[in-house]
């Protein structure tokens, strides 16, 4: 039976982290949407609690206690939004998969949208924020990154993208073939280099609570971009130190010049001078053994072949539900 003569199998992948206040609210706009699909496609909802320490998992075991449609995904611990979102995309069955944040802040209104378009034959629909309510801070440097990392990267990544996208199923085996520790979904996807069409859409405030993503967890998520998609800032240290060897050597050749010429008693030791290079050389080479280091390190940490997460159980309460087989069909 081919995709076009059965019920198309839509997944939703909805990674959560310490959202028990908003969980209930998300959930019953998430159904306002799902509900009208459900007429046509086999759609099935994946939660993933990253190790959240309050009501949350109690709050999703109601959930899927009270719709055959809905599966949660227990990690054994926080290990990260990437990480979750990796953990529904292995356990993911259907023809398309789409992902998004369960704050309120992706509007599920859009994943009707994402489906026609999937339709028409794109095997990737990404979102992007337009005219988004952001701090200037998060906005200005949101961009700046995004531009950043296409010029020293390989790989272009659509500037103002999101964790919100739909993959088809072609596009899902091949991220299950990229197991790296340090992930970067947006820029795997893009690497990926399906066809792929951009959806904007205007980002919402959250239903409730605190973002999880600080500063901090910000940062990390740039460096593990940067560092993953980039050999630039190695090949800045190597240009870095070919500079200042030319700089050594037309120090060499300038002093050579002073005992040609007879005049080597004008040479006088300055000490600010020479301390003012030692300073400079010894950054340099520090920043150059510093970036050199981290690559060990990421290089150190994929060696080890850690799993990307661990799960602590899978929650399918509402009644015997065997996993459909590949593409939608039942067993």
């Amino acid at each position: 039976m081919t995709v076009d003569e059965r019920r198309l199998a839509i997944d939703i992948v909805v990674p959560l982290y310490n959202e028990a206040e908003v969980v209930a609210e998300f959930h019953r706009q998430l159904m306002d949407v799902v509900t009208p699909l459900r007429h046509e496609y086999d759609v099935r909802i994946c939660y993933v609690n990253d190790g959240s320490v309050d009501h949350t998992g109690a709050e999703l075991a109601k959930l899927a206690a009270d719709d055959a449609g809905v599966t949660i995904l227990e990690l054994s611990r926080n290990f990260g939004h990437q990480a979750a979102l990796t953990a529904g995309l292995d356990r993911a069955e259907g023809d398309a998969v789409v992902t998004l944040d369960g704050d309120g802040q992706h509007p599920p209104q859009l994943i009707a949208d994402m489906v026609a378009l999937y339709r028409t034959g794109y095997e990737v629909v990404l979102t992007q924020r337009v005219a988004a309510d952001q701090p200037s801070f998060k906005r200005w440097t949101s961009t700046g990154f995004y531009r950043l990392l296409s010029v020293i990267g390989d790989t272009q990544i659509t500037a103002g993208s999101a964790d919100y996208r739909l993959v088809s199923r072609p596009v899902l085996e091949a991220l299950r073939e990229m197991r790296e520790y340090h992930r970067f979904l947006r820029g795997m996807v893009a690497w990926a280099g399906y066809r792929t069409v951009v959806l904007p859409y205007e980002e919402r405030a959250r239903i409730g609570g605190q973002t999880k993503y600080s500063l901090r967890g910000m940062a990390r998520l740039a460096a593990n971009a940067t560092f993953s998609f980039s050999l630039v800032p190695l090949k800045i240290a190597l240009v870095v130190g070919l500079c200042f060897l030319v700089l050594a050597g037309a120090e060499a050749l300038y002093v050579i010049s002073f005992w040609l010429t007879g005049r080597q008693h004008e040479l006088v030791p300055g000490w600010a001078s020479l301390m003012f290079m030692m300073l400079i050389v010894g950054a340099a080479l520090m920043i150059a053994v510093g970036l050199v280091g981290i690559y060990v390190g990421y290089i150190f940490q994929e060696v080890k072949r850690r799993p990307v997460y661990l799960l602590r159980g899978v929650d399918r309460s509402a009644g015997d539900r065997p996993p459909r087989a590949r593409g939608g069909q039942e067993p």
